[in-house]
């Protein structure tokens, strides 16, 4: 994500940022300019790196988008948590990273909240933002993620791990969240499962 005061933010939602270039101001370091992300060598404002200071799965999994890293490689100043990042994020004008949907949307609304917008991933690498790599609302993000338009990672599924098959309460809570407990899912930030999902998932735990 990055603040919608950003110096080339219209050519950033034009073009978007392929995954080679994500690589490179997160990881290695060698893109240190908002000019060398859109290719204009006249404008020299410093990229301002935010990264999660503790230990998350946001920030493993948006480390493994990027060439199959991990947190700890990812560069940049260290913010505490969800809200942390989003807040440096919002308030810095130069300012990149990467977050939740329940913190980039509005839950309620559906809409990014104030000074934020999903940079659009470039996933092609064809130097466009294509309608389906381009996120405005949180519906269009879960509709994106459903149907598999969205890169995984950095989208990611969820998982529940017992020792052993489960059982009683343990197996009756699984049931629930499978089943009736779908409905709180996108009211959470979450994207819904399909029924081809839930269908498998509960076979496994009979």
């Amino acid at each position: 994500m990055i603040n919608t005061q950003n110096p080339v933010y219209a050519q950033l939602m034009v073009k978007g940022i392929p995954e080679e270039t994500f690589v490179k101001i997160f990881i290695t370091g060698e893109i240190t300019t908002w000019g060398e992300v859109v290719g204009d060598p006249t404008n020299t404002d410093a990229i301002h790196v935010y990264t999660r200071s503790d230990a998350c799965g946001a920030g493993d999994i948006w480390a493994k988008f990027l060439d199959n890293h991990v947190q700890d490689d990812i560069q940049g100043i260290g913010v505490n948590g969800d809200p942390g990042v989003l807040d440096a994020v919002a308030k810095d004008p130069l300012g990149i990273g990467y977050n939740n949907l329940g913190y980039v949307f509005d839950l309620t609304s559906g809409a990014i909240v104030s000074s934020i917008q999903p940079v659009p991933i470039d996933v092609n690498a064809d130097g466009s933002a294509s309608d389906n790599e381009t996120v405005d609302s949180l519906k269009k993000a879960v509709d994106l993620i459903s149907t598999d338009q969205y890169p995984a990672p950095p989208a990611r599924l969820e998982y529940l791990a017992t020792k052993g098959k489960p059982s009683g309460l343990v197996q009756a809570f699984i049931e629930w969240i499978l089943t009736d407990g779908q409905q709180y899912v996108s009211t959470a930030g979450y994207v819904q499962l399909t029924q081809d999902q839930l269908n498998t998932s509960l076979a496994k735990i009979q």
